[in-house]
């Protein structure tokens, strides 16, 4: 019997694992906008191109990264929540 208290604890766990699993990405998109930034400030080049291709190279590196950990944490989450709900555990 999922009750309320089940279902709003699994969602407030759902909700930091999606946070926990973001950062390494938005931490790093963040950063290269910043140096991007900077340096764009710095030389006066006003070029959209040099902000998006740095920060997208930046990304997909990060995610290459941190997918394990993203995947494992998903899979953790998925066996010991969703699943003894979704049997009826």
């Amino acid at each position: 019997m999922l009750t309320e208290i089940i279902f709003f604890d699994t969602l407030r766990q759902g909700l930091w694992i999606a946070t926990i699993i973001s950062v390494p990405i938005l931490g790093v998109a963040l950063l290269a906008g910043v140096v991007v930034g900077l340096f764009q400030a710095l030389t006066s080049i006003q070029e959209m191109t040099l902000t998006f291709v740095p920060k997208l190279g930046a990304i997909i590196v990060v995610f290459w990264m941190s997918m394990s950990f993203m995947t494992s944490t998903l899979v953790a989450f998925f066996q010991g929540q969703i699943l003894p709900i979704i049997v009826g555990g």
